[in-house]
């Protein structure tokens, strides 16, 4: 008898042991993955030193890359991608997605070209675009959220009815003439301040917003908790339902504050405009390091992920490749993101 009791107090002695050692090896590994090491195990950081080497590559294969020009003309275009990015992270990250942010961005233009058109200011104009993108945002989250059904289908017929719509409601025909306040809306849209285009700040100001968000707001420590398991989120009391429609909510008002830029920049609506964009958002924030499974997000993901894939279109055309071939390697890029997060996640475990 006593020797099984000595037996069992040493046993318990080795597990005491083994314990604080593994305990020791994670709060070491955890010391050892803090500051510059935890950035650089991040997808945004390998996703900037691409750009950085592409970059490189392109002042030695042109000399029209580095001029302030191009350099305006890469950052004003890739804005307004990151600002739909930004917003389609917010959806990638509980696991959804959202195909009609490229019709949504036609149907805000036409919405806000009629409204201006019939002699209505930038104010009324901008209310209309935003409701416009939150009506469709709010569809969609519903459906999604309470009716459970699959996010692809419900913004891919979104896509379809969106498209429709702009293109009855403008009866097929371009909108130019945007009212008494056409000259602000243009310049607000194309302009820039202290050299950089307005796009620009108001994507630098988003993402200082999201970064807040996602780091210290209640509501994205729920949408990461919610993206990393739904079922333990509802049994932690996280209202998830609202939650999922506030997402695609937010990421239609992004789309809607872009179309409003985007439109301002061009200085015509049609409701052929945004076509194919979603590819390009939804590529932007998987390169940026957003999961598809959800659950992992970056606020500066988005704005890196959408600067990437302008500066390819950008590279390949001072290079003297055929446009034909910009959207191969957009893909090419968004199949190595995902698996390079594959890889990263099978090491991990």
């Amino acid at each position: 008898m006593t020797d099984t009791i000595q037996n069992g107090q040493e046993k318990s002695a080795q597990n005491s042991n083994v314990d604080h050692a593994a305990i020791d090896d994670s709060i070491t590994l955890r010391q050892e993955v803090s500051g510059f090491g935890a950035v650089i195990r991040t997808q945004p950081f390998w996703v900037f030193m691409a750009i950085l080497a592409i970059g490189l590559v392109m002042t030695f294969v042109s000399d029209a890359f580095l001029t302030e020009r191009n350099m305006f003309n890469i950052t004003r275009n890739f804005a307004f991608f990151g600002i739909m990015a930004l917003g389609m992270s917010a959806v990638i990250c509980t696991a959804g997605i959202d195909l009609s942010v490229g019709s949504l961005l036609g149907l805000c233009a036409i919405t806000l070209g009629l409204t201006m058109q019939a002699g209505w200011g930038i104010e009324a104009g901008f209310v209309v675009c935003m409701l416009t993108a939150a009506i469709v945002g709010l569809i969609n989250g519903i459906l999604i959220a309470y009716l459970k059904m699959a996010p692809f289908v419900v913004t891919l017929g979104m896509l379809a009815m969106a498209r429709s719509i702009a293109m009855v409601i403008s009866d097929n025909k371009m909108i130019y003439d945007f009212g008494p306040d056409m000259d602000l809306f243009e310049w607000i849209g194309g302009e820039s301040m202290l050299g950089v285009p307005n796009v620009v700040w108001v994507l630098i100001i988003l993402t200082a917003v999201f970064w807040w968000v996602w780091r210290y707001s209640t509501w994205g420590r729920w949408v990461i908790a919610i993206g990393g398991n739904p079922q333990a989120a509802k049994l932690a009391g996280i209202p998830v339902e609202r939650m999922i429609v506030s997402v695609y909510v937010v990421c239609s008002m992004c789309t809607g504050l872009a179309a409003f830029m985007f439109i301002g920049y061009t200085g015509s609506a049609t409701n052929g405009m945004g076509v194919t964009y979603e590819l390009n958002v939804i590529a932007a924030t998987v390169i940026g390091g957003a999961n598809l499974m959800g659950g992992v997000v970056y606020a500066l993901g988005a704005p890196i992920g959408a600067a990437l894939v302008e500066l390819i279109r950008n590279s390949l055309l001072l290079a003297g490749i055929p446009a034909l071939w910009q959207q191969f390697f957009v893909g090419l890029f968004l199949i190595l993101a995902v698996l390079l997060e594959q890889i990263r996640n099978r090491g991990g475990k």
